[in-house]
């Protein structure tokens, strides 16, 4: 396959666009296509030609008869292009490799720890890459590129991540992540932070619906978002990842970690301030279960109170109970502000409990001001753990239709 860059791939604007509309669609027939398009009936013809001739669609049979002939339908063809999707997160990287439909083919997990450099794990990815292409016997040709969503603050335009917090190994300040990987790979990478890639993802699972304003939200370690405005993500200034978890909800709250402002949400309602309300809670002299599994309060981590909540330990119950509160009233706030038609919860602390999101919903709901005549629709989203992979994949196969 011809290397030419992404975005210059299909010749012609029309080709973009009507390939835009047939991936979308899933499967689509020429009559639909004439009517989405407003092509003219030869120059639908000739369009549709051009892009089966490249083998990026192809026809997948014919559709209903309406009472002349049964129509062709159109489909995305998978096996044009691949793409990679790389989700890097203090917590996890997963690197999952993906077809021109988005449909996952392979993937691989790791799990940070302090010896996971970034040189170590670059390697290690670009050597799962190839190794998932070998496996598939898929040519590093027909490779589009790789996106990577990642923790900020990054910078996009430079592709290098610049200061992110809380990694257990050093060396992730003043990365340039995309040239690293682009010398090992040997093709195109694409970087954003992991809410926006999350967002795209989830958006692209549900683009059926239609929703024009999103807001996409993680609680992990820390709290990040993004936020969708027609159809597009909205991109600020500087790297707007982490805001959210600055948001102050207390002037002469407590600062985490030595780290941001005094009173943030994040202070309140992340994974680090679970932890360090669980050990000053056992320190003060707290019955818990926590203590049957650690008897030191400083070791305790976030899987200890996992683990204690599965089993309904009332501390840890207490702790996850308040944690939801306070997010709610974050998110009330965003909705006050932002006003979004759906948002979109993802992460470890939301996913590690079911009344965690029932709770922080209900509350920002109640504190919603325009409420009841302003309604939002509250979902986990359908990816889970591969969101942020499937939208950094996503990230590139959208170059396809951009200008050349």
């Amino acid at each position: 396959m011809e290397q030419l860059p992404i975005e210059s791939r299909l010749a012609g604007r029309k080709q973009k666009e009507l390939f835009e509309i047939i991936r979308r669609a899933g499967t689509v027939s020429k009559i639909e296509l004439l009517e989405r398009s407003g092509l003219t009936g030869s120059t639908l013809t000739r369009a549709l030609e051009e892009l089966t001739a490249y083998g990026i669609i192809k026809e997948a049979g014919f559709g209903e008869s309406t009472g002349g002939r049964r129509p062709i339908l159109y489909e995305t063809n998978p096996g044009y292009a691949y793409a990679f999707g790389l989700d890097i997160s203090r917590m996890h990287t997963r690197l999952s490799l993906f077809d021109l439909t988005l449909k996952r083919l392979s993937s691989r997990h790791w799990h940070m720890t302090e010896r996971l450099t970034p040189p170590v794990l670059l390697e290690q990815i670009a050597e799962a890459a190839s190794a998932m292409l070998s496996n598939l016997s898929l040519a590093p040709s027909s490779v589009l590129g790789m996106g990577i969503g990642a923790v900020g603050p990054l910078d996009r335009e430079t592709g290098v991540l610049l200061d992110p917090l809380y990694f257990p190994s050093s060396g992730w300040g003043n990365l340039p992540i995309q040239a690293m990987l682009e010398e090992r790979l040997g093709f195109p990478v694409m970087l954003d932070n992991g809410a926006n890639a999350a967002l795209l993802g989830e958006s692209w699972m549900d683009r059926d619906r239609d929703y024009r304003h999103l807001l996409y939200v993680h609680a992990g370690v820390g709290l990040r978002s993004a936020m969708m405005s027609g159809g597009k993500v909205v991109y600020g200034a500087v790297d707007m990842e982490g805001s959210i978890g600055q948001m102050i909800i207390q002037t002469d709250g407590p600062r985490l970690l030595d780290q941001g402002n005094f009173g943030s949400l994040e202070s309140y309602a992340s994974i680090h301030a679970l932890e360090l309300q669980a050990r000053s809670r056992l320190k003060q002299g707290r019955d818990s279960l926590l203590l049957r599994m650690e008897s030191d309060p400083d070791k305790i981590q976030f899987a200890h109170l996992q683990q204690a909540l599965r089993e309904t330990d009332p501390l840890t119950v207490e702790l996850f109970t308040q944690a939801a509160t306070y997010f709610g009233i974050g998110l009330s706030n965003l909705l006050n502000i932002l006003h979004p038609e759906k948002v979109i919860l993802g992460g470890s602390l939301i996913s590690s409990h079911s009344g965690f999101f029932h709770i922080a919903t209900r509350i920002a709901i109640q504190r919603a001001y325009y409420y009841p005549k302003y309604q939002v629709v509250f979902s986990q989203g359908s990816l889970g753990e591969e969101a942020v992979a499937t939208g950094a994949a996503l990230m590139v196969v959208g170059k396809l239709t951009e200008p050349g």
